[in-house]
């Protein structure tokens, strides 16, 4: 990691850019998979994933025998882990509905919002280097809540064909029987415009890498929402002079290992920690599985000292991590500074490996900034806002006047209009 202290705001300005995602790079190939599924549909799609994935496929959809079939070929701890992380999950965001309030803004004018389920939406699951199969759980569990009518999951196979068990087990136990073995771009492309298997859907979730990403941009293009602009997957670790290097080291890792365009960065006001976390990275590293992506993410990571704990935050919330966590033993007292960051965890025993798995907060975050102005996968994500308005002859009344001279004021006369004609008979 690179070592920065009390960084001028020029390489601030430098420090917050993340590993360069090359979309514009990627539009081609993204356009013509787009196009090639547009016209050819299920051959197309499993034409792409016997060139990406390296298995044709007689069938895309994965069939009931095959998700039943799951839970033999899982241990039993993990499956009583995915079942207690569910309800954890479940148990957070049912606490999202908002309640339906009925406002009147003035006497016969009545007017109130109502959350509506979105349709159809669509969840991707990475599979690649790593089965998320707790991305299952962060997406199938609000859309269900929300009462999507239609939840269609896509997900890339193995080399044989098949998707990881706890994917299809977890998949199951979220109530998502319609399962696809398709990734990457080809998946979204399907998704976004159906084809003779793969429902097309209103909205698209879930992570993905740069294809996945290019992909989704396409999607927008074409009309279809997304829940969020996503790239990488980022951590920002706060401590103070209660930070513990150990831990510290623990975090940064557990985001490195994610792939080798994360980015983990480090942040204190304890000048001392940096060497401190240096060296505990180095003895954790050397055990982990994934330590070739580890290293590689490392290699564009940060450690920043800002003497000035204001001045840390100010950087912090220029910065808008996806994952912020505060190790420190005072982590409350930091609360009031925080402005922009995804997921915010707090106190030297809150790993952010809780939040990706079984606290119930939503692991499916914004990245690369973009915390400044998106919120993470919540209930809202699944639903729709419409707005309801009824007025009564009192209530046209009372505020056809005011409408009348807006109108034409806008030379607008036949909004003027519509408000005389009823006026007229009342």
């Amino acid at each position: 990691m690179n070592v920065y202290e009390n960084p001028s705001p020029e390489i601030i300005q430098e420090l917050i850019k993340r590993p360069a995602l090359k979309l514009e790079d990627l539009k081609a190939i993204i356009n013509d998979v787009f196009n090639e599924i547009k016209i050819n549909g299920d051959a197309a799609v499993k034409s792409y994933t016997q060139k990406f994935d390296k298995v044709m496929l007689d069938e895309l959809k994965v069939s009931q025998a095959e998700i039943s079939g799951a839970k033999n070929a899982m241990p039993v701890a993990l499956q009583q882990a995915i079942t207690d992380a569910h309800k954890n999950v479940k148990r957070f965001h049912q606490t999202q509905f908002s309640e339906v309030v009925k406002v009147e803004t003035q006497p016969g004018v009545t007017c109130w919002q109502k959350a509506v389920p979105i349709e159809k939406v669509g969840l991707y699951i990475p599979g690649g280097t790593a089965p998320l199969f707790s991305t299952v759980l962060m997406l199938a569990i609000p859309a269900q809540l929300a009462g999507c009518e239609e939840i269609v999951l896509c997900t890339p196979p193995d080399a044989y064909g098949n998707i990881h068990p706890a994917i299809l087990f977890t998949a199951e136990l979220c109530g998502v029987n319609t399962i696809f073995k398709v990734g990457g771009s080809q998946a979204i492309a399907a998704l976004s415009l159906g084809t003779e298997s793969i429902p097309k859907v209103n909205k698209i979730f879930g992570p993905g890498n740069q294809y996945v990403t290019a992909a989704k941009q396409k999607a927008v293009e074409l009309g279809t929402a997304i829940d969020m602009p996503a790239g990488p997957s980022e951590v920002l670790v706060f401590a103070d002079d209660s930070g513990k290097a150990n831990y510290i080291a623990s975090d940064l890792l557990a985001q490195a290992e994610h792939g080798v365009d994360s980015q983990v960065v480090f942040v204190t006001t304890n000048q001392d920690l940096i060497p401190q976390v240096k060296e505990e990275v180095e003895r954790q590293l050397v055990s982990l599985p994934r330590k070739e992506i580890a290293e590689m993410a490392l290699s564009q990571s940060h450690s920043v000292f800002i003497s000035d704990v204001e001045h840390a935050y100010d950087f912090i919330n220029e910065y808008a991590p996806e994952h912020f966590i505060i190790s420190s033993e005072r982590g409350n007292d930091y609360i009031s500074l925080i402005k922009n960051a995804g997921s915010v965890f707090i106190g030297n025993f809150t790993p952010e490996s809780a939040g990706d798995y079984a606290s119930g907060t939503n692991h499916t975050l914004p990245t690369n900034g973009h915390a400044k102005a998106f919120s993470g996968v919540n209930m809202d994500a699944f639903m729709k806002k419409i707005t309801f308005q009824e007025i009564n002859k009192e209530g046209l009344k009372g505020l056809g006047k005011t409408i009348i001279t807006m109108a034409e004021a806008e030379q607008l006369k036949a909004h003027a209009n519509a408000v005389r004609i009823r006026l007229e008979d009342i």
